[in-house]
């Protein structure tokens, strides 16, 4: 379980790394929630202790650091998280962070007390929650069409990230059903009458 000092930690180490970008935020908030992250590739991690670090960036200008369907968020997040990692393993016993999107995970050495583990979540001007929020409306948008007419609708390619949101969102529903076609940057969505 993460604590206040590592609470602590995590703002000024982030702080620091926008600094150094010459980026100043007019805000950053940081704020630690159990594990209830939309992907199911992290069941697997059940066992383990986790914590989500929410860190939420205000920014006049956030087109830079968001770039073209969030990549550069994305791997602003991955370097993030990798500093993250190094600054907090010297302060304690070992941690693994996991980055939210991809679920991949970096592991401190380990000790007899086991290991600390939490997901970094990071948002510009809530960037990632619009999105979110934007995608479940088109699935359910397409999904209602699609029940309609009977035919089938393909959505432009997209991240595995939001892939995964899109079928999440119509995994529940009797009347559509969704998969995914393609290969590499064309892998989209196709949703189907059932």
């Amino acid at each position: 379980m993460l604590d206040q000092e590592d609470i602590k930690k995590i703002k000024e180490t982030a702080e620091d790394f926008f600094q150094k970008m010459t980026i100043t935020p007019s805000k950053i908030e940081v704020n630690l929630s159990s594990g209830n992250l939309d992907f199911k590739d992290l069941e697997q991690l059940d066992k383990e202790e986790k914590n989500v670090v929410n860190l939420d960036i205000k920014l006049d200008e956030p087109q830079i650091l968001i770039g073209e369907k969030g990549q550069t968020l994305f791997e602003i997040q991955r370097l993030l998280r990798m500093v993250l990692n190094k600054k907090l393993s010297g302060l304690q016993s070992p941690e693994k962070v996991v980055d939210s999107r991809s679920n991949r995970s970096d592991s401190g050495s380990k000790t007899g007390s086991g290991q600390k583990v939490f997901y970094l979540n990071l948002d510009i001007n809530d960037y990632k929650n619009k999105k979110v929020e934007y995608l479940k409306g088109l699935a359910k948008d397409l999904a209602d069409e699609v029940s309609f007419s009977k035919e089938e609708k393909s959505l432009l390619p997209m991240s595995s990230y939001e892939r995964r949101i899109i079928h999440t969102e119509l995994s529940q529903r009797q009347d559509v059903i969704t998969e995914s076609r393609g290969e590499g940057f064309d892998r989209h969505i196709v949703i189907k009458p059932h």
